[in-house]
């Protein structure tokens, strides 16, 4: 049967055998109400005001763990061990569930985690799935208040003009592109889908927008442009094309978006 350990950063070990659940978010007792008998409700320490008070219910089974997503925001669920055709990873959306794997199982909530300052940092909890005997800990106290938005650009401004270019080989499914996109070539997509470019046509503006896009998708305790790197500055700018497409700071329903824009802005001449 089952026996499954939840742990986290600031977080106490808990414990949970077949027939018994998890709640947890940044203060899941304002909606759920208190842990009872087979039901464990366990505040997350450090939430970040955007992340929903109630985020994720664990089931434990007589065979097999399950999670259900019920957040506002998503997370990523790795499977590192022991998973049946190797390591996987996929998003968690609300509603969203997974079966959990034999071994480590990893929940990101991005930039989920209040950093240094104003900052964000991702909140990882780590779920491990074995088989033994089992008694459960005593979950903790919470924090209350209303759940806020996260973290994100101004939608049709510059930076989020700018954010859409740069991602836009991870939006469009080709992540094995070899390069991320030029200044040159983010200048020009821009002025192509909005018409008006800013003062993109300087390659100093486009480095700018690309450091405030970095900082809202890493967080300031990993901005990859606040830390020593080795190598080229081009591998920094992959990593925040990335980052960004995880974090949604833009999707492929934006991209779609204002590329019908700009088809109906300037129609293919007859």
């Amino acid at each position: 049967m089952p026996r499954v350990v939840v742990r986290g950063a600031g977080l106490a070990s808990v414990v949970l055998g077949p027939g018994e659940s998890l709640l947890f978010g940044r203060a899941p007792h304002d909606v759920v109400g208190p842990a009872r008998p087979g039901r464990v409700v366990v505040a997350l320490p450090d939430c970040a005001p955007h992340v929903s008070r109630l985020v994720g219910e664990l089931a434990v089974g007589a065979d097999v763990v399950s999670l259900k997503w019920l957040g506002a925001g998503e997370a990523q669920l790795s499977s590192l061990f022991d998973a049946p055709g190797g390591a996987r990873r996929v998003i968690l959306t609300r509603s969203a569930s997974a079966l959990l794997d034999a071994g480590e199982n990893q929940v990101v909530l991005l930039l989920g985690r209040r950093g240094a300052g104003d900052g964000f940092a991702d909140l990882l909890i780590t779920i491990d799935v074995e088989h033994s005997p089992v008694t459960p800990d005593v979950p903790f106290g919470s924090a209350g208040g209303d759940t806020r938005t996260g973290p994100g650009l101004a939608r049709g401004g510059r930076d989020w003009f700018v954010a859409l270019a740069l991602c836009e080989p991870w939006l469009v499914g080709a992540d094995d592109y070899p390069r991320p996109p030029s200044n040159r070539e983010i200048f020009e997509r821009v002025r192509e889908w909005h018409g008006y470019a800013w003062n993109l046509h300087r390659p100093q503006r486009v480095d700018d927008a690309i450091r405030a896009i970095s900082a809202i998708a890493f967080g300031a305790a990993d901005d990859p442009f606040l830390a020593p790197h080795e190598g080229r500055l081009q591998n920094v700018r992959f990593a925040v094309a990335r980052r960004a497409a995880e974090v949604r700071l833009v999707t492929a329903a934006d991209l779609a978006e204002v590329t019908r824009t700009a088809k109906a802005r300037n129609p293919p001449a007859t």
